[in-house]
């Protein structure tokens, strides 16, 4: 006989989930709704992510996605206590017509995701599962759709005390109901679920129940009778509401074979363009590749780092049939400009399928470039599009494409609501970090924190850097599983890819860059200001690039009177509002992009966000002193395009505040030791004033390692000068480390171990800060985690 809402006992069918117009939504027809969207979810996902996770589940490829949605939908199961339906005062009144009592000591208990773990136990267990800590790891990950996972004590305190016998009759017989309507097949063959594992479900079920309780999706009451055909008219609704949110189903970009130049010349949108060395030998290590691979690519500035990375994406997602692509900047400019490269890429492979594809920072709202992907949603010959829904709070990492920062990335990573969220959106993905060189060894940390979490989500991972010291490189492929001993260390420019083959390394030829005469000027802005105007006299483009944003603004308000009308001057920092951020950002690739409106004669000053990423180029330089790998990414933008340049400026030169070599430059005046490490200023100070010019990229790796490895000082340096780098600066140098290697350590180990064993709650994102045990990090616009940061660009200070 079928199974109709009509045969359930009158209390029963009528305990609600949803309130509104009596009699609500009943608590049933609710969890039937939020498992038909798991289900139809996991329907939309690659293969590859079925497969992975039911290996971690023990079960069976074609019973995981039912078995799977069956656990989610069950996540408001505690909804049926006296404490929960106590708070809808119509709801009560209806629940008590029908003889369910409510004695006042049950109603203590009224947190119901926690209760469905606790009363949930007894009816999983009598299914014939023989496995209890798998059980018990489930209930442990759909309890968590509020944002948090319980702990083994809130769970004995779940249980309603004094509850009449009534209300667990009525459990009974909704369980029985909704399990046989879904009848999920097969029997896990694992003891117990990974972590991985129950955050990928934790992540499912909170998906799954931001769709399922939306009204205008399904709407409130018994939409059928019959429990099967409410399951079904259920999945039909759910394939409805991922349509209109934009979620389309998992799709290849790469459906025939093509060459790396085929590949490039659709990419960079000129098919007469050929690979390049370093995207050639990407190419050649990732021919055949198997599983989750790392590939870590070091090269210089303007060798196609970024091409290679969209290259990477294509090879990988065709091997392992990953769902989609996040690339990850330092900062929301850096993030802007990629945004439209990465949709450039999108619509060149996306042939006729449905893209999304989301900006993920915050400031993305703002965004033209999403705004208009967002109002030609659904249009004729539009492929791809920005969805409204992914771009709300939590969900941007859940669309299968997007540019971003990297601290939503990190978020995942952290012990913050809804974390297992984000690792469900990454789940499964290339992930792309840029510029891996430009963090602290705080972000580092959780940077290497993620790299464990995106392989054992089966994830792939391209890192890119120019300037990458060995140590760096060496903690990142540690977080991936690569031992010391087995990683190779070709030449530079290098690349590296560990996969199930085991770990393959490369080198390869790179362009010649001009080379760069290095120039001293003062410290002070008087003399910054003096040798800008000098340059100026040449005509040209050129930026000045300090290390916080007074200076910035010290600067152009002093240059701004004396240039008058002679040059365009324009000022670029993170301090910006929004929107007008946005329009300086816009301004600055306007006139010294690739493809910009050059203006004859124009000065730049800027921060750290102009040395990251940004596709431009300048006709002379002037920097404040900084360590020597952002130096040279700074320097990565001298001549960086084919141009002719004004005759005064024929030569690349880069004059650097501070670096005279007959004594350290005062960098408590200056601000710039608050900004970065002042041991690694002062080598870089102490090595690069000895030298006369850049010959690039030769010289990137060999000072790069001198300055972060153990090259011994300059044998002439002045002894006070030495003195202070070796002892005092050191000594502060290794404290620092010291102290940002253990809170990156402790920040993910907030939800590292088993969530069995957890005794923390994810802590809110309050008034711009992010509190995690006695860590305090500061979300900044740009960067988003800086520890004990300002809200500035990476190493920008207030």
């Amino acid at each position: 006989m079928t199974a109709r809402f009509s045969h359930l006992t009158p209390a029963a069918r009528r305990l609600w989930a949803k309130s509104g117009e009596a009699p609500g939504h009943g608590l049933l027809a609710h969890l039937l709704d939020v498992a038909a969207v798991a289900e139809v979810l996991l329907e939309h996902e690659p293969p590859a992510t079925l497969e992975h996770f039911a290996r971690q589940f023990g079960l069976p490829v074609p019973a995981f996605a039912r078995q799977a949605a069956a656990l989610a939908g069950l996540h408001d199961f505690g909804k049926a206590i006296p404490g929960f339906q106590d708070k809808w005062p119509e709801g009560r009144q209806a629940d008590e017509a029908l003889g369910l009592p409510f004695p006042v000591r049950s109603l203590s208990v009224a947190e119901h995701a926690c209760a469905s773990a606790a009363l949930l136990w007894e009816h999983l267990s009598g299914l014939g599962i023989p496995h209890l800590l798998w059980i018990r790891h489930a209930l442990q990950a759909i309890s968590a759709h509020h944002g948090y996972h319980f702990n083994q004590p809130e769970f004995n305190r779940a249980r309603p005390p004094f509850e009449p016998a009534a209300w667990a009759e009525a459990r009974r017989e909704i369980f029985a109901a909704y399990w046989a309507v879904l009848a999920p097949q097969g029997i896990p063959q694992v003891e117990a679920l990974s972590l991985p594992a129950v955050q990928w479900l934790a992540g499912l079920t909170s998906v799954a129940d931001w769709i399922g309780s939306n009204p205008d999706w399904f709407p409130h009451g018994e939409r059928q009778d019959s429990l099967a055909d409410y399951h079904a008219d259920a999945c039909r609704r759910a394939g409805r509401a991922l349509a209109a949110i934009g979620w389309s189903r998992s799709a290849v970009l790469l459906r025939e074979a093509a060459t790396v130049d085929q590949l490039i010349g659709r990419i960079v949108q000129r098919p007469e363009s050929s690979a390049r060395p370093l995207q050639r030998e990407a190419d050649r290590l990732l021919d055949g590749v198997r599983g989750p691979a790392l590939l870590l690519v070091e090269a210089p500035m303007g060798e196609g780092k970024t091409e290679l990375a969209f290259l990477a994406h294509l090879r990988l997602q065709a091997a392992n049939r990953h769902r989609g692509l996040y690339v990850a900047l330092p900062t929301q400019a850096t993030g802007n400009a990629l945004f439209r490269r990465a949709l450039s890429f999108l619509r060149a492979f996306a042939g006729d399928a449905a893209l999304d594809m989301q900006l993920v920072h915050g400031g993305a709202a703002l965004s033209d470039d999403v705004r208009r992907l967002q109002g030609i949603y659904g249009a004729p010959g539009e492929s791809v599009t920005s969805s409204a829904w992914f771009s709300q709070r939590r969900r941007p990492l859940l669309s299968p494409y997007g540019v971003g920062t990297v601290d939503q990335a990190l978020f995942a990573a952290l012990n913050v609501k809804h974390h297992f969220v984000r690792l469900w959106g990454l789940a499964n993905r290339v992930v792309v970090l840029d510029e891996v060189h430009a963090y602290d060894s705080y972000t580092g940390g959780l940077i290497e924190a993620l790299l464990r979490w995106l392989k054992a989500l089966g994830s792939s991972v391209v890192l890119m850097s120019a300037t990458l010291p060995a140590q760096r490189r060496a903690a990142l492929l540690r977080a991936w599983g690569v031992a010391d001993e087995d990683a190779p260390a070709p030449a530079y420019p290098r690349l590296l890819l560990a996969d199930e083959r085991g770990l393959q390394g490369a080198t390869c030829a790179s362009r010649p860059l001009p080379s760069i005469r290095l120039q001293a000027v003062g410290a002070e802005l008087d003399s910054l200001a003096d040798c800008a105007l000098e340059c100026l006299q040449g005509g040209g483009c050129g930026v000045l690039i300090v290390n916080t944003v007074d200076r910035a603004q010290t600067l152009y308000l002093g240059l701004r009177e004396r240039l008058g009308d002679s040059a365009r001057l324009l000022l670029f920092h993170a301090r910006f509002p929004a929107d007008q951020r946005g329009e300086r950002e816009r301004e600055v690739l306007v006139a010294f992009g690739v493809d910009g409106e050059r203006p004859a004669g124009a000065l730049l000053i800027a921060t750290q966000v102009a040395e990251q990423s940004l596709d431009i180029d300048f006709d002379f330089m002037l920097s404040d002193l900084a360590p020597v790998d952002l130096l040279l990414q700074r320097a990565g933008r001298l001549h960086r395009h084919r141009r002719t340049r004004p005759a005064a400026h024929a030569e690349a030169r880069l004059f650097v505040a501070g670096l005279a070599p007959e004594r350290l430059p005062d960098l408590k005046g200056t601000g710039w030791e608050y900004v970065y490490d002042p041991y690694i200023l002062g080598r870089t100070w102490a090595l690069l004033s000895r030298e006369a010019e850049l010959q690039l990229p030769q010289d990137i790796d060999r000072l790069v390692q001198a300055v972060y490895g153990e090259a011994g000082l300059p044998a002439d340096l002045a002894e006070p000068d030495r003195a202070f780098i070796e002892d005092e600066a050191y000594g502060s140098h290794l404290g620092k480390r010291q102290t940002e290697q253990m809170q990156a350590v402790e920040a993910p180990r907030a939800f590292a171990e088993h969530p069995l064993l957890r005794h923390l709650k994810p802590l809110p994102l309050e008034q711009g800060c992010l509190t995690l045990g006695r860590l305090r990090v500061r979300l900044d616009d740009e960067l988003g985690l800086v520890y004990q940061g300002p809200l500035a660009a990476p190493g920008e200070q207030a």
